[in-house]
C-alpha cells in the first residue's frame, strides 16, 4: 500500500514535458507545474507563451519562481524511493531486494524483472501466471494457460513482439501529433494576429466615431446658439417697434385729453364771441394718420421658428433611424479562416457544391449542339 502511494505521488510530481521528477519546480499562472528548464526551453521555442497542458496563453511571459513546497515534496519522494539503511526500518511486502538473486548459484533459474508496484497488473487474474502473450484477436494480454484454453484458435504473438510493432506505430503517431500541434500553433498565431487586427480596427473606429459624434454635437450646439440668438434679436426688435407705437398712442391720448379739457372749458364760457371763434378749432377731431391702430399692426411671432426647428429634428431622427441599423449591422466581419485539409468524403465535397446553369448564348457552338436536345 505504501509503495502504491509513492507511485501515485511520483506521477503527480512529474514534469509533463520531460516525464521525469520535477527539477527546480515552478508553477505557472494556470496552476500547472514544470521543471524550470523545461518550461523555459518550451517558451523559448514558441511565439505564444502557453501552458503545454491546458494551452492557456499568458501575456506577457510570466516570471518563473521556484516552488519551494513542490521542491520539498520531490526531495521527500526521492528519500522514500531510496531510504537509508537503518536498524529500525521494517520491511514490508512492497520492498524488493534484488541483490540476493544475483548471489544465488546458478542464477540462470531466476528471471529478474524491474521491481514495480504495477507487477500485479502483469499477472493473469484467472491463472495467477505472468501474461507474456498478446492475443491479436481479442487485443489483450494473456498467459500461456489462456492460450491453451479459450484463446487456442486465436491469432497470438509474444507481448514483446507486439510491443515492438506498436512501438513503431507509436513513433509515427507521435510524429502526427507533433505535426498537428505545429499546425494548430500556427492557427493560434493567426488567431492572435486577427485579434490584434480586430482590436486595432475597433480602437480606430471608436476614435473616429467619437470625433464624428462630437462634431455633430458641436454643430447642433452651434445651430442651437444661432437660433436662440436670432430669436432674442428679433424679440428685441419687435419690442422696440411695439414700444414706439405705444408711445405714439399714449401721446395721442394726452393730446386728446387736453383738447377735451379745452372743449369743456369752452362750453362753460358766457362769451358768445369767444365760444364761436374757438369752437371750430377745438371741436374738429383730426385723424391720426401717422399712428396705426392695433388692428392694422403686423407683429412677428415665433411659432414658425419652432415649427422649422421641429422639422429639422424630425429629419435628423428619420435619418438616424434609417442609417442606424446600417451602422449596427454593417461592421466588417473578420472571419477567421483556418487552414482546412482537402475534402476526401462525399459530405466534405458537398460543402463546396453549387448549382450550375448553362447559358446557350455564351457556350461554344460545338457544346451547344451537343447540349441542345434533338
Amino acid at each position: 500500500m505504501a509503495q502504491q502511494t509513492i507511485q501515485l505521488d511520483q506521477e503527480k510530481l512529474s514534469c509533463s514535458i520531460c516525464l521525469l521528477l520535477l527539477k527546480d519546480p515552478v508553477t505557472i499562472p494556470c496552476g500547472h507545474s514544470y521543471c524550470m528548464a523545461c518550461i523555459k526551453n518550451y517558451w523559448d521555442e514558441k511565439v505564444a507563451h502557453s501552458c503545454p497542458q491546458c494551452r492557456e496563453i499568458f501575456t506577457p511571459r510570466p516570471v518563473l519562481v521556484k516552488n519551494t513546497m513542490l521542491a520539498d515534496l520531490v526531495e521527500d519522494l526521492k528519500k522514500a524511493e531510496h531510504p537509508t539503511a537503518s536498524s529500525d526500518h521494517v520491511c514490508g511486502p512492497e520492498d524488493v531486494n534484488i541483490q540476493p538473486h544475483y548471489n544465488v548459484s546458478p542464477p540462470k533459474k531466476h528471471k529478474l524483472i524491474k521491481a514495480t508496484s504495477k507487477l500485479q497488473e502483469n499477472i493473469c487474474p484467472r491463472h495467477d501466471e505472468e501474461m507474456k502473450i498478446f492475443c491479436c484477436t481479442d487485443q489483450r494480454c494473456i498467459c500461456y494457460l489462456c492460450l491453451m484454453n479459450e484463446h487456442k484458435d486465436h491469432v497470438t504473438v509474444s507481448a514483446a513482439a507486439e510491443r515492438a510493432e506498436k512501438q513503431k506505430g507509436l513513433g509515427r503517431n507521435r510524429q502526427k501529433f507533433l505535426q498537428r500541434i505545429q499546425e494548430r500553433e500556427k492557427d493560434v498565431k493567426i488567431i492572435h494576429r486577427k485579434v490584434e487586427a480586430i482590436n486595432l480596427s475597433a480602437d480606430k473606429a471608436f476614435r473616429e466615431c467619437d470625433k464624428v459624434f462630437k462634431d455633430l454635437i458641436s454643430l447642433i450646439e452651434r445651430k442651437s446658439s444661432e437660433v436662440k440668438q436670432k430669436i432674442r434679436s428679433k424679440q428685441k426688435s419687435e419690442q422696440n417697434r411695439v414700444k414706439e407705437l405705444q408711445e405714439k398712442i399714449e401721446q395721442e391720448i394726452r393730446d386728446l385729453r387736453r383738447r377735451d379739457t379745452e372743449l369743456q372749458q369752452l362750453s362753460l364760457t358766457e362769451d358768445n364771441l369767444h365760444f364761436l371763434n374757438n369752437y371750430s378749432s377745438l371741436s374738429h377731431l383730426s385723424a391720426s394718420t401717422n399712428v396705426p391702430t392695433c388692428n392694422n399692426l403686423t407683429l412677428q411671432y415665433f411659432e414658425n421658428v419652432t415649427a422649422s426647428v421641429s422639422r429639422t429634428r424630425d429629419k435628423v431622427k428619420a435619418l438616424l433611424s434609417d442609417e442606424w441599423p446600417k451602422i449596427s449591422v454593417g461592421t466588417a466581419k473578420a472571419d477567421i479562416l483556418l487552414p482546412q485539409g482537402e475534402p476526401k468524403t462525399r459530405d466534405e465535397f458537398l460543402k463546396y457544391s453549387c448549382q450550375i446553369t448553362l447559358d446557350p448564348n455564351t457556350l461554344k457552338v460545338d457544346l451547344v449542339e451537343e447540349w441542345v436536345p434533338g
